[in-house]
């Protein structure tokens, strides 16, 4: 700035927490409603030190592309299926130090 004087707003710092990255989502289920094919619950074993989960979806199992983030939960209620198409769903732990592996790829006709 010309006067030397300036301004820092909405600086965000990234960096990594005190505690190790949360371990791998464990028992994680895709049951699709025989009713209505276009919903799905899923559900998995909470997450100790995790804060949040990401939920990955997609039509191939190579291209996860749709993520969602649930927060304090260990379940979810997805509604966003194409009933004759067949899905496959990924999810992976969040805390302040990272993300877990994502679990291995769940196919569900």
């Amino acid at each position: 700035m010309p006067t030397g004087k300036f301004a820092i707003s909405g600086l965000r710092v990234f960096g990594n927490g005190n505690q190790s990255t949360p371990k791998s989502v464990k028992d994680f289920v895709v049951l699709r409603t025989e009713k209505d094919k276009r919903s799905a619950w899923l559900k998995w074993a909470p997450v100790e030190d995790a804060y949040a989960y990401n939920i990955y979806i997609g039509t191939e199992p190579d291209k996860l592309y749709n993520c969602i983030m649930v927060y304090n939960t260990n379940e979810y209620w997805y509604k966003g299926m194409d009933k004759n198409k067949t899905y496959y769903f990924s999810i992976e732990a969040i805390n302040e130090s990272g993300v877990a592996p994502k679990t291995e790829v769940a196919k569900v006709n």
